[in-house]
C-alpha cells in the first residue's frame, strides 16, 4: 500500500471513529493548504466552513463542526479513493444534523489530499456548501 493511501486510510478511520480533534489534525503538516469554502472564503451561517492554513487550525475546523452538529446523526459514504503519488480523490457524501437549527443537510463531496512526507499537505474540499449554508441558517 502507498504511503499516500495509508495516511488517507487512517485520516478516514480517525474521522469516522470521531477521534479527538488533535488526533485528527497531527496527520496533517504544520502548514496547510485548506480549502473548505468554496464559493466564497467564508460563510457567516457556516462556523467551520473558513480558511485554515496550520495543524491547530484543522483540530480546530473539528472542534468547530462537532459543536455545530448533533452528534449520533452524521453520516458519511465513501464511493471511492483514487491514489495517484502524493496525491488522493476520496469521493462520497456526507449528511448531518444542525443543532442550531434542527435541519438536516446532504451534501456529495470530493476532497483532494496531498501527502508529503507522511502528513498531508494539502486539503481542498469540493461539495454542496450552499445546501450546508442552507440547513445552518436560521
Amino acid at each position: 500500500m502507498s504511503a499516500t493511501r495509508q495516511t488517507v486510510d487512517t485520516l478516514l478511520s480517525r474521522i469516522v471513529a470521531g477521534a479527538a480533534p488533535e488526533r485528527i489534525a497531527e496527520l496533517y503538516a504544520d502548514q496547510v493548504d485548506w480549502q473548505v469554502n468554496w464559493p466564497s472564503t467564508e460563510h457567516l451561517d457556516v462556523p467551520w466552513i473558513r480558511p485554515r492554513s496550520t495543524r491547530a487550525d484543522v483540530a480546530d475546523h473539528h472542534r468547530t463542526l462537532a459543536a455545530a452538529t448533533v452528534p449520533g446523526q452524521a453520516e458519511a459514504t465513501v464511493t471511492g479513493i483514487l491514489v495517484d503519488g502524493p496525491d488522493a480523490v476520496v469521493f462520497g457524501q456526507v449528511a448531518q444534523t444542525v443543532r442550531r437549527t434542527g435541519k438536516r443537510f446532504t451534501a456529495r463531496f470530493a476532497l483532494h489530499l496531498t501527502v508529503a512526507d507522511g502528513r498531508i499537505v494539502r486539503h481542498h474540499v469540493y461539495e454542496d456548501s450552499l445546501a450546508i449554508e442552507a440547513a445552518c441558517r436560521s
